[in-house]
């Protein structure tokens, strides 16, 4: 399910974009005016899934300044960003290739000045990247062990300033759901339970003016719902989606929230998400399918088996569909010709 998608997802770190630009926090700003403009330009671009607008600014940035590794580790989130929204194939060479690259570069700035914050900032920016794309992939020991060391550099930033909020998304997150995910442990005398002051620095991050509140906020939707606290969750998508009424990632977590209270919203979402899609987009089906499963399943719920049953028969009549495609949607396809069945039996 798109669910778990999410939730796996975003249990890891980096998926960077922003989100509040009026804070009540002091805001965190990149000391270069123009780095921190053509940063901010970008990030924006990416939250709107305007991806194309987003890598002129990031290109930009990365020709101007390319003795920082920003515009290489954001060149790779706004690849990944697309490729997730448009559900298709990641550029994986191209990807590591950035990455990997910005990472050398933060070494070799860290190696000049340990204490610059910036440049350690690069350094556990560019590891976290790594991790999540590695956890994508499927690579969960390498994400595992990369992600642990990201960790370790926002500890470090956070032990010399207590402000650096930027740090506290990437931590926050991690302590969630790592305790969340060894809670069969908790009686152990050195396993703790850290879940709240994960929740505590995701909330105090997401109210920041950080580059990457956005991160925040996502996290804290998909932690509130894995929480049962569904109407938190709505809630912050909602404050979310006043500066970006269009996304589709804050649309999908409010969606899921509604599915518990509100069946005929969810719906409602879902389609508007459906229908959000540029028409030029070459379709593979996965989100297609995908959302109009969802959709059938509320419709269920709400015992409108007749539109439930309808939205299943246009989903099996697709055709043609690709071996990836297949892989991605796993056994959704089998799950949805088992509701179609259930619901023809029931007539």
């Amino acid at each position: 399910m798109r669910e778990t998608e999410h939730l796996a997802l975003f249990k890891l770190f980096f998926l960077l974009f922003l989100f509040n630009f009026n804070s009540f926090l002091h805001p965190q700003v990149y000391p270069e005016s123009r780095v921190d403009s053509l940063l901010m330009a970008s990030i924006s671009h990416i939250i709107k899934q305007d991806y194309f607008a987003a890598e002129v600014f990031i290109n930009s940035l990365n020709d101007e300044f390319p003795h920082l590794p920003l515009g290489k580790i954001y060149l790779a989130a706004n690849k990944i960003a697309e490729a997730y929204d448009y559900a298709k194939r990641f550029d994986e060479a191209q990807i590591v290739e950035y990455l990997e690259d910005a990472k050398e570069q933060a070494e070799k700035l860290l190696e000049k000045d340990e204490e610059n914050l910036w440049y350690r900032y690069f350094y556990a920016l560019s590891e976290g990247y790594i991790s999540y794309f590695d956890a994508i992939n499927g690579s969960w020991l390498s994400a595992v062990s990369t992600g642990v060391n990201s960790i370790s550099e926002f500890e470090k930033i956070l032990a010399i300033d207590r402000n650096f909020y930027e740090a506290y998304i990437a931590i926050g997150t991690f302590e969630y759901w790592r305790s969340r995910k060894t809670e069969f442990m908790n009686w152990m005398p050195f396993v703790n339970d850290t879940k709240k002051i994960g929740i505590e620095r995701l909330e105090i991050a997401s109210d920041s003016s950080s580059y990457n509140s956005y991160l925040a906020v996502n996290s804290l939707i998909w932690i509130y719902i894995d929480q049962k606290n569904y109407y938190a969750a709505i809630q912050t998508a909602k404050d979310a989606l006043v500066n970006f009424p269009a996304s589709r990632s804050f649309k999908w977590g409010m969606a899921r929230a509604y599915e518990e209270i509100d069946s005929q919203t969810a719906i409602k979402l879902y389609e508007e998400i459906l229908n959000s899609y540029p028409g030029w987009l070459n379709p593979n089906h996965i989100n297609q399918i995908t959302l109009k499963h969802l959709i059938a399943q509320q419709f269920l719920k709400l015992g409108k088996t007749e539109e439930a049953l309808k939205i299943c028969e246009e989903i099996l009549i697709i055709k043609n569909l690709s071996d990836y495609s297949k892989e991605i949607l796993g056994n959704r396809l089998e799950r949805i010709k088992s509701l179609r069945d259930e619901l023809k039996s029931g007539h």
